[in-house]
């Protein structure tokens, strides 16, 4: 297992992350959709092009909260202003990176940050960085005035984010009067999870806290994971007629970033450690992306299954009421009646159901257009039927959606008023029924082909037998009781034993369950047209299932690859962060100062910084250096 290994695994994550859709707003997605976008920007912005050149310059991104004097810092720094600042919020406009001349292809160029315009003058646009070349700045390190982690500006907010996430190095700026406010310490928090090397300036401490605040600073410090990064502790003073500090209240900082610069296996070290920690959060945490993918897959099915079972439960209720004699009332059997008669006939065959069939079918005195009235009125009574049902469908569809949050986002979704059946939906049923009722006459005109001679079936004609076995359908069940049973039932058994006179038993079964399944056939598909609103409603939200899938498969892959090259011997170093110190000093050191001798020089305008690594601070507060830093195993 190799780094070219690895890199082809980072890719193949960043497509998978890069492709991610997750447009139901559901308890996982506001998250996870920002980690896909941050953890795809981080990929091309830094991990990507840092693998590919451990070798280039370290870079060290200055971010931190309003007002901390980032860009004091850096021009204090640089011993020039190459950073504008001022008292208006926000006070940078855009990010500035200064770099020796000497590396200066490595920033030009779109290795890193691409996603950023370069320019070389003063710049005013968040997404230009503005890249300034300094003769003073060491070879092998560059510096980047970020924007405030909580600017009023929404973009800027983002922009910092985004740096700090492309930095081999945080150089994080707050001051003693918010360092502890929770968004520093959210970006602090999220460094300490991917073991990122961070360290701390805390600026603007007035002389009279420079034993209070750095000691609760760096406890809370060692309390969250960062106990070992170092902390450097600037009192508060004037600035020059140029806007810089005194030069010995940055010295320490000066000194530790040059010294990293100068020491390649340590900034080797930095960059590494860094790169690391951002591959392994990358392949811990893309599973919560596949996560919420899922919340969504599994959302998109709940809402289909029950627009499913609603129109299922559709079909089966029409079909139910088209076979239990439901139907054999009103307005059908008042016509039926006036078609076979309802006097004494009628009441004799309900005293002697056992007649003969002939005399039966020759106590029949309809006439074809009575046939006719009775087709009307079973056309009408089931086009009430399944137009009720298939608006109470879309109702109960609508409900259960309205129920879900992913369901009321596709209903708000423009997709139709989903709430009813479609405008189409009552010309559909009426033909529908009209086709049926056709198709059940060819049925009956086809098997009485042989017997269109005999007096029965002309008696009756093909309108009167269709529509005695219209009746008979819808009888099947029995599911008649009380006075039900007595005038429906005995209808049914008339229109029975009529077919029966002409057709005979079996061939009646056969026509009556042939005519209910054509029947329940053209309902499903009538039904499924109504459904089928719905389940375009669904596709229509761009939830790809298989992304899942493609994430874990490419997070496992990243961690296969990091481990391998881990368990190869490759240089990639445990986690750890770099002592404050490690670096050789370029200014000389002073002698051991205290917080009432910082006082003292404050009032003299030549400022020291205390600088002391967090766990120290933590410690022994009172332990504090003029121009070096102590490493926490150095005082005991």
């Amino acid at each position: 297992m190799d780094a070219d290994t690895l890199s082809a695994s980072l890719e193949h994550l960043r497509d998978a992350l890069s492709g991610v859709r997750l447009p139901l707003d559901l308890p996982a997605s506001a998250d996870a959709r920002d980690r896909a976008r941050r953890w795809v920007a981080q990929l091309d912005d830094y991990v990507l092009p840092r693998l590919a050149r451990l070798d280039a310059p370290l870079l060290a991104v200055i971010g931190g909260s309003t007002g901390a004097g980032k860009s004091t810092l850096v021009n204090t720094l640089l011993g020039r202003e190459v950073s504008a600042s001022g008292v208006i919020r926000p006070t940078t406009r855009s990010p500035v990176l200064v770099h020796h001349p000497a590396d200066a292809a490595w920033f030009a160029s779109e290795a890193i940050l691409p996603g950023l315009a370069r320019s070389t003058g003063t710049a005013h646009d968040p997404r230009t960085l503005e890249v300034v070349p300094e003769r003073s700045m060491p070879r092998g390190l560059a510096i980047l005035d970020a924007p405030d982690i909580d600017s009023v500006v929404a973009e800027n907010r983002a922009l910092a984010g985004q740096l700090l996430a492309a930095a081999d190095l945080w150089l994080f700026v707050t001051s003693a009067a918010r360092y502890a406010d929770a968004v520093p310490w959210d970006y602090l928090r999220s460094a300490a999870e991917r073991h990122a090397v961070v360290a701390v300036v805390l600026d603007r401490i007035p002389p009279a806290a420079m034993d209070e605040v750095p000691a609760h600073l760096g406890q809370m410090m060692g309390q969250r994971g960062l106990g070992r990064s170092p902390l450097f502790a600037v009192p508060e003073t004037e600035v020059d007629a140029d806007g810089l500090l005194p030069d010995a209240a940055v010295a320490p900082i000066r000194d530790w970033l040059a010294g990293l610069a100068a020491d390649a296996v340590s900034r080797s070290e930095v960059v590494l450690q860094t790169l690391d920690g951002a591959i392994g959060a990358l392949a811990s945490g893309a599973p919560a992306v596949a996560t919420a993918i899922e919340e969504q897959v599994v959302s998109l099915e709940t809402l289909r299954a029950d627009a499913e079972t609603t129109f299922a439960e559709a079909v089966r209720s029409v079909g139910v009421q088209t076979a239990d004699g439901t139907l054999l009332r009103g307005e059908v059997l008042a016509r039926w009646h006036d078609f076979v008669g309802t006097g004494e006939f009628f009441r004799a065959v309900e005293q002697k159901i056992g007649w003969l069939r002939d005399r039966v079918v020759a106590a029949v005195k309809g006439e074809p257009k009575q046939a006719i009235e009775v087709k009307a009125a079973v056309e009408s009574g089931l086009e009430v039927l399944i137009r009720e049902e298939g608006e109470a469908a879309a109702r109960r569809v609508e409900s259960a959606w309205q129920a879900h949050p992913a369901g009321r986002q596709v209903l708000a979704s423009g997709a139709g008023d989903l709430g009813r059946a479609s405008d189409d939906y009552p010309g559909a049923a009426a033909r529908a029924i009209r086709d049926w009722q056709g198709d059940v006459l060819d049925l009956v005109s086809t098997e009485g082909a042989a017997k269109k001679s005999t007096a029965r079936f002309w008696a009756l004609g093909v309108n009167g037998v269709g529509v005695a076995l219209m009746i008979l359908v819808f009888s099947q069940t029995g599911g008649l009781v009380g006075a039900e049973l007595g005038v429906a039932g005995g209808t049914a058994i008339l229109a029975q034993r009529v077919l029966e006179a002409i057709f005979g038993e079996d061939a009646v079964r056969r026509l009556a369950k042939k005519a209910k399944a054509d029947l329940d056939a053209r309902v499903e598909a009538l039904l499924a047209i109504e459904l089928s609103r719905y389940l375009a409603a669904l596709d229509a939200v761009d939830v790809r299932p298989e992304q899942a899938g493609e994430v874990l498969a490419a997070a496992a892959e990243v961690d296969a690859a990091r481990h391998g090259l881990r368990s190869s011997g490759a240089p990639v170093p445990q986690a750890r962060v770099l002592p404050a110190g490690t670096g050789r000093p370029l200014l000389p050191t002073g002698r051991p100062q205290g917080p009432a001798e910082l006082a003292e020089s404050v009032a003299a305008e030549s400022v020291a910084a205390e600088t002391v690594a967090a766990e120290t601070v933590a410690a022994e507060p009172s332990a504090t250096v003029e121009g070096e830093i102590l490493d926490p195993g150095e005082h005991s």
